[in-house]
């Protein structure tokens, strides 16, 4: 299947019908914006590269920790949770939710959008390969 960008809007507009989903972005691993919903208070291109900084953080710290890579970051706020979840090899999945919203709900409606994405973008696993640098 040919990557479409139409294809991962779709996956984009659907995750933020979920209820209380502020922004959406599928984003690369290395930080680049591939596409999203966001509000016009949120500059997309550097929420999407603060976002692939965060997870690439994350998983280092929990390799040099012997670790396997986390499934998922949760960052709190009394303002909302930042959802990011690797989606395959090359991109991620970034939520922002308000703070009435269920983590519970988010992470299986995230889980079944990172499948859709990993399906279009290509990608056996939504954890980067281990390796150290």
């Amino acid at each position: 299947m040919s990557p479409s960008f139409d294809d991962i809007s779709r996956v984009v507009t659907d995750l933020k019908r979920v209820g209380g989903v502020r922004a959406v972005a599928v984003v690369s691993r290395e930080g680049i914006l591939i596409a999203s919903d966001m509000p016009s208070d949120v500059h997309a291109e550097t929420f999407a590269a603060m976002a692939a900084v965060m997870l690439c953080a994350a998983e280092a710290a929990t390799l040099e920790l012997e670790r396997a890579v986390p499934d998922r970051l949760i960052v709190e706020t009394d303002e909302g949770k930042l959802f990011i979840m690797g989606a395959g090899e090359r991109s991620m999945l970034v939520v922002l939710t308000e703070t009435r919203s269920g983590a519970g709900q988010i992470i299986v409606e995230m889980g079944r959008a990172v499948n859709r994405v990993q399906e279009i973008l290509g990608g056996k696993s939504g954890k980067p390969s281990p390796h150290r640098t």
